[in-house]
């Protein structure tokens, strides 16, 4: 008789960096849940998003994540799915997965009903107050009535971008309401078939607000500067303005932004508290040794670095992002640094479970890189965000190329020797030639992913190349 599917429990957060884990390296934020899923499983160092079309980045990113699809061959910038797009969700359910979500949707009603079965405390939109949270009860037949059109640049206005749910949880925080009904779904479930959760925090995307407990664990005055914090970004990136950037005032206070990284570090220990309390009710359950636990993140975010505070840029701290698997056949405590995309995630499931990989999908295969530390899926990685930036980088370099208002500004950092960013070396005459082997790639995913006949890309093209 064969065995069945592991069951793939997927725990992903809002606006986490990658460099937010304490066993991966930052000694200032505390995480023992997270640290504890490292130490059971496998940490991509270099995960990332391929940056976004919308000023709300987590809508492609989460559409990129579903579909397995590129920046480019969404559509409309993942604010809906359609049909022929098949989501993880949707493709497990056909082949025997009960799948059931909770928490933060970004991508429509419409595709949410057809990726699960069942679920609880649905949210459909972009952010909200974390205190009183409008969520939905699952509804079989799709019907999410009395709704707010869901529109990308309503991002920009700071409206809320939401859905009206049925039901408030006021006084209850958003990640202890999804992490609630998760832990009893995992403990009331006795079905047969395996199971493909997924729970979507909100945390820690603004407002940072959480329990006083949480924010007393980091005293502003006691947290440093990152080393590239500046009083604002050195020239016009396309979107200073943009809604992450006026959550705090130009030129950036340094006290101010401590307060800000004590904030963001007391929401994901919080957020850390109530994973914990969702893998606690996976151990319970005695499904622990034949679920596959997946947790990452949508997009980074600056918090006072380069002068920013927002993820509508391509810089390592907002395309870099937490990518960890555990479970069944996956090497314990180790670490890999081959560039992944999240959208890479639907087919390593795939390879994982033993399940071919729908003809939709884009992205390559992790599964190679488990057992093998050498092995590279990719060896260099694109970006995009909207039509005024661009990046591609190898295992050291990174090309950043700007095209705002008639003007292109070019950054060329190495990574191996600044990983802050903090050092152009575009106008060094000595990195010419690397200057022009970056752009060469550039020009070669700029074609394969069809970025110049996109709606952004082709401003961008052609500032590019009339510059």
């Amino acid at each position: 008789m064969s065995r069945k599917p592991p069951n793939v429990l997927f725990l992903f957060t809002d606006d986490q960096r990658f460099d937010t884990i304490g066993a991966l390296g930052n000694p200032c934020v505390q995480t023992p849940a997270l640290d504890r899923l490292v130490s059971r499983g496998t940490a991509f160092t270099h995960a990332h998003i391929p940056g976004g079309t919308s000023a709300a980045v987590c809508m492609p990113s989460r559409a990129m994540l579903h579909t397995g699809r590129t920046l480019f061959h969404l559509d409309g910038a993942g604010a809906d799915i359609p049909p022929e797009h098949v989501m993880i969700g949707e493709y497990l359910q056909s082949r025997g997965y009960c799948t059931w979500g909770t928490g933060k949707w970004h991508n429509g009603p419409s595709s949410f009903s057809r990726s699960f079965s069942d679920g609880a405390e649905i949210f459909f939109g972009g952010m909200d107050d974390h205190w009183n949270v409008p969520v939905f009860d699952y509804d079989a037949a799709g019907r999410y009535d009395g709704t707010l059109p869901q529109c990308p640049d309503a991002f920009r206005t700071n409206a809320l971008n939401i859905r009206k749910g049925d039901h408030v949880h006021a006084g209850r925080h958003s990640s202890e309401v999804f992490a609630d009904c998760a832990a009893e779904w995992l403990h009331a479930s006795d079905s047969r078939d395996p199971f493909f959760m997924y729970v979507s925090f909100m945390a820690p995307h603004d407002p940072r607000t959480m329990p006083e407990e949480y924010l007393a664990l980091y005293d502003p005055k006691s947290i440093s500067l990152p080393d590239n914090f500046m009083g604002g970004h050195p020239f016009d990136n396309g979107d200073l303005k943009v809604r992450d950037e006026l959550l705090e005032d130009f030129p950036r206070d340094p006290d101010a932004t401590r307060r800000h990284i004590a904030e963001y570090y007391g929401m994901i220990t919080h957020l850390d508290a109530q994973a914990g309390r969702i893998l606690d009710a996976l151990d319970a359950s005695g499904k622990a040794d034949d679920t596959i636990v997946v947790f990452a993140g949508d997009n980074g975010l600056a918090v006072g670095q380069h002068g920013l505070f927002g993820k509508q840029n391509l810089y390592e701290h907002s395309v870099r992002v937490p990518l960890v698997f555990s479970g069944p056949g996956i090497p314990r405590g180790v670490r890999r640094n081959a560039y992944a995309y999240l959208l890479d995630i639907f087919p390593t499931l795939c390879d994982l479970i033993g399940f071919d990989t729908p003809d939709s999908v884009e992205g390559k295969s992790l599964a190679s890189v488990f057992d093998d530390p050498g092995a590279r899926p990719r060896d260099t990685l694109f970006g995009a965000y909207r039509q005024w930036q661009r990046m591609v980088k190898d295992e050291r370099f990174k090309l950043i190329e700007y095209v705002v208002g008639g003007r292109r500004t070019t950054q060329l950092f190495d990574l191996v020797q600044d990983p802050w960013e903090c050092h152009n070396l575009a106008g060094i005459e000595s990195y010419r030639d690397r200057l022009h082997g970056l752009r060469n790639r550039l020009f070669a995913w700029r074609d394969d992913w069809d970025d110049a006949g996109s709606e952004w890309g082709g401003a961008f093209w052609a500032g590019y190349d009339a510059s």
